[in-house]
C-alpha cells in the first residue's frame, strides 16, 4: 500500500509546488500604477554648467496598456533634440515576467533655412523598445532585459519585424512604486 500511494504523494507534490511557482510575479501581485526610476545628476552641455537632475516615470494600467515619460525629453530641444513619450501595452508571460513594449520617435534640431524659416525639430527615427520585468513585489518592478529595434523616419515601426534589431542590454534597472502623499497639504 505504501508503494502506491508514496508515488502518488510524491508527484501530487511536484505538480502543486509546480503550480506555485509558476503563479507569481505579475500573476499575483497587484503591480498596476506609477513606478518611477532617478538617473544620475546629468552633465548636459558636458561641460560643468548645466546640471540636471531626470528620472523616468512607467504607468502600468489595468487595461494593459503603458506609457514611460522621461523628464529629459524637453531639455533644450531645439538644440539637442527630443524624444516622444513612451507609448505601448503590457503582458504578463506564464512564468510571472512583465513585458512591456513601447513605441517612440526621436526628433533631432533642424536649422532654420528654406523650408523652415525658425529651429525646430524633426522625426530622426522611431523605436520599438520591449523591457521584461521581474514583479519583485506591489512596490517594485526590476528590469532585467531590454531590447530596441530602430527605424528610420520613413519605416513602419508598428512592422514588429521592420527596422534594425539593436543589442540585448542586461542592465538590470530597479523602478519603485511613487505613492500619493497628502504630508505637504498637511505643513503649515
Amino acid at each position: 500500500m505504501l508503494k502506491k500511494v508514496l508515488p502518488l504523494v510524491v508527484i501530487t507534490i511536484v505538480f502543486a509546488t509546480g503550480s506555485v511557482l509558476a503563479e507569481n510575479g505579475c500573476k499575483t501581485t497587484k503591480f498596476v500604477g506609477s513606478f518611477t526610476r532617478v538617473d544620475p545628476p546629468t552633465d548636459v552641455f558636458g561641460n560643468g554648467t548645466v546640471m540636471h537632475q531626470y528620472f523616468f516615470q512607467l504607468v502600468i494600467n489595468g487595461d494593459g496598456t503603458a506609457s514611460q515619460y522621461w523628464t529629459g525629453s524637453l531639455d533644450y530641444p531645439i538644440n539637442t533634440g527630443t524624444g516622444s513619450p513612451n507609448i505601448g501595452s503590457w503582458v504578463c508571460r506564464p512564468d510571472g515576467k512583465l513585458v512591456v513594449t513601447f513605441l517612440a520617435g526621436s526628433y533631432n534640431p533642424t536649422p532654420p533655412g528654406a523650408n523652415n524659416p525658425w529651429p525646430d525639430v524633426s522625426l530622426a527615427a522611431s523605436q520599438r523598445i520591449t523591457y521584461l520585468f521581474s514583479v519583485d513585489d506591489e512596490n517594485t518592478l526590476t528590469r532585467v532585459l531590454a531590447r530596441v529595434r530602430n527605424y528610420t523616419s520613413t519605416e513602419d515601426a508598428t512592422n514588429s519585424s521592420g527596422g534594425t534589431l539593436g543589442p540585448l542590454s542586461v542592465r538590470v534597472i530597479t523602478y519603485k512604486r511613487f505613492i500619493a502623499s497628502d504630508s505637504d497639504l498637511l505643513l503649515p
